[in-house]
């Protein structure tokens, strides 16, 4: 085979194998799914116990490591919205104390992960980070629920 023709015989296997992201439909509304390859991941649903003190918030999840999980440093979310606008979602690093996971919010507190948000078609998103991830445990929270949507990036 001539040199010239590696480059597009690679890319007319594999890309034949590659679906457009208007193929992925979330199977749940409200629900963020890690893509990897051709699968959707459920992202772990939990609400999470809120403990205030004074000018702060925790909150508590139950558990060390969440049950959903991704090797990426920079995962990609596709997420259908319903009853939850994904302008609503923040994603935050939680930490793991004492075999249970938590976030605290408020003065001196943790900030929210800057998010890329795409439309993909009618109310499906695609939601990027900006920055690397560390590995360790994150939550896509909306700001009006103690819902979690947690991962783990390992």
């Amino acid at each position: 085979m001539n040199c010239r023709m590696l480059p597009l015989a690679a890319a007319l296997m594999f890309g034949a194998h590659s679906q457009p992201l208007s193929a992925f439909k979330p199977p749940k509304p409200d629900l963020p799914y890690l893509k990897h390859a051709d699968n959707l991941i459920p992202t772990e649903t939990v609400q999470a116990e809120e403990e205030k003190k004074k000018d702060q918030s925790t909150f508590v999840i139950a558990g060390a490591a969440s049950s959903a999980k991704t090797p990426l440093a920079l995962p990609i979310f596709l997420y259908q919205a319903d009853k939850i606008p994904v302008e609503n979602l923040q994603l935050y690093k939680l930490d793991v104390k004492n075999g249970h996971r938590e976030l605290t919010i408020g003065r001196n507190a943790a900030e929210p992960i800057r998010l890329q948000v795409t439309p993909v078609e009618g109310k499906i998103y695609r939601i990027e980070v900006y920055n690397e991830l560390d590995p360790g445990e994150y939550s896509l929270s909306p700001g009006s629920s103690n819902r979690a949507f947690c991962f783990q990036v390992f």
